[in-house]
């Protein structure tokens, strides 16, 4: 496997081929929970997160699934994304603006059809805008912060993977 980029990209992903069987290898991560991660399995589904202590607002999470393989191998597929809870506040902060852009450029569009001010929506457009960049530039800070967790939690999951 080639090492995490020096850049953080969306939610990245990877893929590796273990030589023990699935359930071995999920019972390894159930058992390996050590501060300061939390290890949480859902069916075969490995959850990885920081404890409280070490989380914060751009903290990432890794989420592993396991797939067997007819040699009695395993294929790991491995993703890094944010906290959900965070991911959908700025997905729905995201459809919001968007809703509201759309509704005031109709609005604008109407009113200079009508030969009618629309300075107004203009100006509530360009703030609209302006707010989509403060959340481009918020979120490509908050992945810069969260990488070194991110390389923290692809180290823990190699040391369980290898122990």
């Amino acid at each position: 496997m080639k090492p995490l980029p020096n850049e953080i990209v969306l939610r990245p992903r990877f893929q590796m081929q273990v030589t023990k069987p699935k359930e071995f290898i999920i019972s390894k991560f159930e058992h390996a929970a050590e501060p300061p991660f939390l290890v949480k399995r859902l069916g075969e589904h490995i959850f990885i997160k920081f404890n409280e202590r070490e989380n914060h607002f751009w903290s990432p999470q890794l989420h592993l699934e396991f797939e067997d393989k007819d040699d009695g191998s395993c294929k790991l597929y491995g993703i890094f994304g944010p906290n959900p809870t965070l991911w959908t506040f700025f997905m729905f902060v995201h459809f919001v603006i968007a809703t509201l852009f759309i509704i005031v450029a109709i609005w604008a569009y109407s009113s200079a059809s009508l030969h009618k001010e629309y300075h107004i929506q203009i100006i509530i457009m360009i703030v609209l805008i302006a707010l989509w960049f403060v959340l481009y530039f918020a979120g490509r800070r908050g992945k810069k912060k969260g990488q070194p967790q991110m390389q923290q939690l692809f180290d823990y999951m190699q040391n369980v993977l290898t122990a």
